[in-house]
């Protein structure tokens, strides 16, 4: 036996590059007799060793050669440092270290030294993508069960944790992570932010941000990590954020309406998730259901070439509104259209209205559109109550060739509304919202307006931004 037992230091590397090592790691190899670990990382600690000190590799997943070497050595009397990349306690050698010491009952002096690991080299890189509850996962099956990996899996997704993913891809195991996509989206937005870092704080360094709609699992290799956001992270520019709350504590203390419409939203889209549906077409379906209620909306709600978009690009530029009645132009939210340039104008009351109603023996919300038409042909027209106006303005697009920016029609009743709605169809190249049957009301009329103005806080599935 040795006058006196060595010592075993298990030292985490960081996750590559020598500026992330920190000192008590460094003060660990200097003073080592012995360095053992997988020969790739010897690399990176050549200039902290002493003369003298011998490098041991027992090559690629032979960790529990790699302690047993090292407890043999400490046993006569050599200090050892067996390293780990990243931090020693995370997917690293010291748990088996440990466990080797209890089941042996060895009283080699053991001391861990903690290392910055990927996920939080991979979140200094990103920005601030682990600000909220997380969860580590790795794919990896050669330690773990699948069946016990996939639980989980789920159970990250369904918590609604940022998720980082260790091991998530090799030569051999490639599928996992197309299924990890899959259980993801069960339970998430597509929309949800994906990172893929690529051997992070390394020269071959790689970063690509994507969404779990768009993310390639082919983009990612064994040297790759990858984080899931969580309902609330989003993408600026370069940036993955995932807020910790303070922003929000605000509003909730200022103005909940948002705060509870983004929770009723999410609500309803995980009812809708089976849809196949444009984003712009469920982000519509998302307002009116909210309003409503009603979810056999999806049945019935019509939106005809690509109007969304396409009205969003016209209100954008300071377009003008019609209303058939002044419930509609009262339901459109102020701030957006003062945001935009936008104008909302209703006729109904307009006293040339009630002299063209009687003068024609008309209604006064035909009499409106003819009015609206000769001052605003090219306006979004909107159509929560009348039919008969609806039906006016298909007629003068008929007789007069105008072309409005487009139209959306509600009108709720039972006389004449499904046929009103059906000569919307006809135009085929106008953009156009339809709510299909006896259904519709200013309200929803209003609803699916307001979904036009706000359609570019659909990516982000953050509605109530002018509430």
């Amino acid at each position: 036996m040795p006058n006196r037992l060595g010592k075993i230091t298990v030292a985490g590397l960081g996750p590559g590059s020598p500026d992330l090592f920190l000192n008590p790691a460094i003060d660990a190899i200097r003073e080592a007799d012995v360095v053992i670990g997988y020969k790739y990382y010897f690399q990176f600690i050549e200039s902290f060793l002493k003369k003298g000190t011998e490098c041991m590799d027992t090559g690629m997943r032979q960790e529990v050669q790699r302690a047993e070497k090292a407890f043999e050595l400490a046993e006569t009397g050599k200090d050892v440092v067996v390293i780990s990349s990243g931090d020693a306690g995370i997917y690293g050698m010291a748990s088996l270290v440990f466990e080797m010491a209890e089941k042996t009952q060895s009283k080699v002096e053991l001391k861990v030294i903690p290392g910055i690991s990927a996920f939080q080299a991979v979140a200094a890189k990103l920005g601030a993508p682990l600000s909220h509850d997380l969860v580590i996962l790795s794919l990896s099956d050669l330690l773990t069960s699948y069946a016990l990996i996939e639980k989980r899996i789920k159970a990250a997704a369904m918590g609604d944790f940022v998720t980082a993913i260790y091991n998530p891809k090799s030569n051999k195991r490639y599928w996992q992570l197309y299924r990890l996509r899959e259980l993801f989206l069960e339970e998430r937005e597509e929309t949800t932010p994906v990172a893929i870092v690529r051997q992070v704080a390394r020269a071959e360094e790689q970063i690509t941000l994507t969404n779990l709609r768009d993310f390639d699992p082919e983009m990612v290799d064994m040297f790759s990590l990858v984080i899931v956001g969580n309902s609330q992270s989003y993408i600026s520019g370069d940036r993955f954020i995932t807020p910790r709350g303070y922003y929000s504590k605000e509003e909730q203390e200022g103005r909940p309406g948002p705060l509870i419409m983004q929770e009723s939203f999410r609500t309803i889209a995980a009812e809708l998730k089976e849809m196949d549906l444009p984003l712009e077409t469920k982000w519509i379906l998302l307002h009116c259901i909210h309003t409503s209620a009603d979810f056999e909306l999806p049945e019935i709600l019509k939106v005809q070439n690509n109007a969304a978009p396409k009205l969003n690009e016209y209100l954008q530029k300071g377009g003008v509104i019609i209303t058939d009645v002044t419930m509609v132009q009262s339901g459109i939210r102020k701030k957006a259209c003062e945001r935009m340039g936008v104008e909302i104008k209703c006729y109904l009351h307009d006293p040339r209205t009630m002299e063209l109603s009687v003068k024609h023996g008309i209604t006064r919300t035909q009499a409106g559109i003819r009015l609206a038409v000769e001052e605003h042909p090219d306006a979004l027209y909107v159509f929560g109550n009348a039919p008969t106006a609806l039906i006016e303005l298909t007629d003068l697009m008929r007789s007069k060739n105008i072309q409005p920016a487009g139209i959306i029609a509600a009108p709720v009743g039972f006389v004449n509304v499904k046929e009103s709605k059906h000569r919307v169809k006809s135009f085929t190249d106008l953009p156009a919202v339809i709510i299909e049957g006896r259904k519709g009301g200013s309200t929803l009329a209003a609803t699916i307006v307001n979904a036009i103005l706000s359609l570019e806080d659909a990516y982000d599935l953050k509605p109530g931004r002018d509430v």
